[in-house]
Formats: structure tokens, sequence, C-alpha cells
């Protein structure tokens, strides 16, 4: 299906956030071979870590889950603990990134940086050049900016809209992780529910709004970009979320998850009763943290405590499509294989 169940949006005009504003630098075809260079180079140099883990799939409730459990956490805790006596002051790993991790320019505004610490290869982190804070709503800068490299190969966008939404840094950043995932038989295990044009999938079971971009657009980057911010700021109003203008931007009124792909939108809100879910379960990814303590895999997986924030930047939803019967059978079996490793550290992407 193709078409968009909602009226032409008209957002409310910020300053300094237009679609003058793209000025996209990418040349299209170039973004493959310009992350497996700095993949090369960032790995040469000791700059980028990737986190181990142990993976296994289970199908339940029509979705095939893949699950990941993190093996070893040291390096990121070493980078992310204090040294000394005295805690490191805070400091912002993209204002400006390492040189070693940074892809380049996609746009004036935007850069492409490799995510420091990642289970999935290609990982790519989109941040603005100047500083916006995360629970900023996106413009259509950032629109252009993400569709411009979900043009340049199979992959899925997503943002989280501030620290309880999952975002560990709070200089905006969207990321984009390859398709298919590690090891995934589809594109995407969440694929087959989502069905329709929205703004609801009958199958999905926890609150979210959804939509499509019309068919013309599609392999469009620039007029995808305009279209699905349009799209985006509905799904925003259709749940409830609002932006308040002030000069730094319009910061949202509540934090929200969003998944994005060349042709559809997914938004689901970050309730206070499921706020440590994220969209890495909404996409049916799971990556959570080993530990011999058996009590409660479900609770370190879908419960409070939430999963591992480490691929995405966690991930879940509010109920149904949690692992479970079959598929908590074999997360529990999965980390049963795995000893302890210690303390679950913070950290950055």
């Amino acid at each position: 299906m193709s078409g968009c169940p909602f009226p032409t949006a008209q957002p409310k005009a910020v300053p300094g956030d237009d679609g003058s504003n793209a000025g996209l630098l990418l040349s299209p075809g170039s973004l493959a071979a310009l992350v497996a260079e700095r993949t090369r180079v960032a790995i040469a140099a000791g700059a980028l870590h990737r986190i181990d883990t142990e993976q296994c799939c289970a199908d339940d409730g029509g979705v095939r889950f893949l699950i990941r459990v993190v093996s070893s956490l040291r390096r990121k805790a070493a980078a992310s603990s204090p040294r000394g006596d005295a805690a490191r002051p805070a400091v912002n790993p993209f204002l400006p990134p390492e040189p070693e991790l940074t892809v380049g320019a996609i746009s004036r505004s935007h850069l492409a940086v490799l995510n420091k610490f990642n289970v999935l290869e290609r990982h790519l982190l989109i941040v603005t050049r100047d500083f916006e804070d995360q629970r900023n709503l996106l413009g259509v800068a950032d629109f252009h900016a993400l569709y411009a490299c979900l043009a340049e190969y199979p992959a899925l966008g997503f943002y989280n809209g501030g620290r309880i939404a999952g975002a560990s840094q709070q200089h905006k950043h969207l990321q984009v992780v390859p398709l298919p995932f590690d090891g995934a038989e589809c594109g995407l295990p969440m694929a087959p529910l989502l069905s329709g044009d929205g703004p609801r999938c009958p199958r999905v079971p926890f609150a979210h709004a959804f939509g499509r971009l019309p068919a013309a657009v599609i392999g469009q980057p620039a007029q995808s970009a305009d279209v699905a911010h349009a799209l985006y700021r509905l799904l925003l109003a259709d749940l409830g979320i609002a932006g308040e203008l002030s000069a730094a931007g319009e910061l949202q009124s509540a934090p929200y998850n969003l998944l994005v792909a060349a042709d559809w939108m997914l938004r689901q809100p970050d309730l206070t009763d499921f706020a440590k879910y994220r969209v890495a379960g909404s996409s049916g990814g799971w990556s959570v943290g080993r530990r011999s303590r058996s009590r409660s895999t479900r609770h370190r997986v879908c419960g409070r405590r939430g999963p591992r924030r480490h691929w995405p930047d966690g991930g879940g939803e509010r109920s149904g499509c949690r692992p479970a019967g079959r598929a908590a059978s074999r997360l529990r079996s999965c980390r049963s294989r795995v000893a302890s490793s210690g303390p679950r550290p913070g950290g950055q992407e």
C-alpha cells in the first residue's frame, strides 16, 4: 500500500529550519565506500570498539526476534568511567566528533559519524554540526540528512527523543543501522506486523502512530524528506506530542521514539510505565547484558529495568510484542550459556 491517510501537514515555522538549509553534500552512491574506509581506519587507530555479543533467534507472535547477549562491556566501562579521584568533566563527543570516526559531511548542517561502541557493523550516527538539544523536534534539515543516508543502501533510521527515551547524549543525533540485521532472514523482524497505511497497525499491540510515504516519492531523497517531515509532525500530533517554541528551537512536550524506513515511519510514545523500552524491541531486535543472576531475565529484557541500551539505544514496547512464550524461553536458554561479566555501565552511543 502506498497511500497516506493524513491530510497535508502545516507544521509550525521554526527560525532557521527550512528546506533551503538542507545543503546536501553527500555524493549519491558514495556512502557505503566511505563507511567501509572509515571503519578500516578507525579500527586500525583503536577508535572503534565493537561490543561482543552472543546471538540467538526466537519466533513468537509472528515475529522472529533477534536476541543479542552482550558478552563484554569492560572496554566501554573503562571509556565511560571517571579516572582518578575527581570525576572527569562531561565531554560532548560530537562537538567535534573524533576524526577517526568521522565518515564525512552529509550536508551543511549534519555529519555522519561511526558509532564508537557498536554492536552492528556500519552503525552510523547523524549528528548536527552545531549543538542542538536532543529534545528538539526534528526539522526539515534533519530529515534531508536522514533520507540522504537511507537512499544509499537498505537501512533503518531511528531517533530517541531525549534521555528518558533512551538517548545517552544530549547533542542531537539520529541513527542508522543497515538491513538486514546480522543473521536476520528478513529485512526487518517486525515488518510482518506493519500492515496498512496507518495511523494504526492492527497487529501492533503497543501505543503507536504509523504512516507510509506516497509511492511517488520513494527513491527520491529530497522529496521523501519533505513528505516525511510533514508526516512526522502529524504522527506526533496524533499521539498528543506538541512543540514549544524557544530561541534554541522547538522542544518536545514529551519523550518519544521514532523508527524511519525509506517508505514508512512508526512513532511510539515513551510512557512512564515503560520508559525503559526502546526502539530495538519495536523493530524485533534485543540486546541485553549478561549476568549470572537469573532473576528475572524477563525484567532485564522486558520490564522496568529495560533492555541493554547499546543497540540501537535499547528497545521495546508496552505489552504484547515483548519476547514471551517460546521467545522468552529461548532467551533464557541463550543467557544461561553466558557467565557474569560484572556491572552494567552507562556511556555514550
